[in-house]
């Protein structure tokens, strides 16, 4: 009984896990491409003031606007692929259980602080969206650019929250496999993963057997 509910959970968390791939990754994608569009509207920007004497209207309007995304769009994907900085010089020398609830404990202090950012970011939001705040310059609409902060917030919140779920299960039994959860990388992990991420290949499934 105890193994069917275990793999109960890991096919919840599993679900979960996949569901919320797709989001992340097309939240990751718009940030990218933010990205890819401040570079070349700075180029455009360049080139219309040095050669034509005449810069872009509201250049610095849609830089300001394009940083939300930018900056927080791509929190939950870099989440699920653990590239968010971590302290783990005490993490690497736990195994089993203890590993598990050091891993259930930052999650939950994580999941704490992102719950806050989600609500304030909303609150904000919704401000913005009721006076109709606008830009100095060219008062392009600010809201659209504030409403990208909650629904990034909220996606790495629920990611947390699958990780969390993830690492409770393994806590209960290290020797479970893993599903949704970190697990500390070695440095030739870390290269391995970073190349097939480059050539295309989805990572997130692989695990270090840590903590079993």
């Amino acid at each position: 009984m105890g193994k069917t509910n275990n793999d109960a959970r890991a096919g919840w968390i599993g679900r979960w896990d996949r569901f919320m791939m797709p989001f992340e990754d097309a939240a990751n994608l718009i940030a990218a491409t933010f990205i890819f569009m401040l570079m070349v509207l700075g180029v455009v920007q360049i080139v219309m003031r040095t050669f034509f004497n005449n810069p872009l209207s509201g250049y610095i309007d849609l830089v300001e606007l394009s940083m939300a995304g930018m900056a927080f769009l791509g929190a939950a994907y870099t989440q699920r692929m653990g590239a968010h900085i971590r302290m783990e010089l005490l993490l690497g020398y736990l195994k089993g259980r203890a590993y598990w609830l050091a891993e259930v404990a930052g999650t939950l202090v994580g999941m704490g602080i992102v719950a806050v950012l989600v609500w304030y970011s909303w609150d904000h939001f919704l401000r913005s969206f009721q006076i109709g705040d606008t830009t100095i310059d060219a008062e392009y609409p600010v809201w659209p650019s504030k409403l990208l902060v909650p629904i990034a917030f909220a996606f790495w919140f629920i990611r947390l929250g699958v990780q969390l779920a993830g690492s409770v299960r393994l806590l209960i039994d290290p020797t479970l496999p893993h599903e949704g959860v970190l697990s500390l990388k070695d440095a030739a992990e870390v290269a391995r993963e970073e190349a097939q991420e480059a050539l295309g290949h989805d990572v997130s499934g692989d695990t270090h057997q840590k903590g079993h």
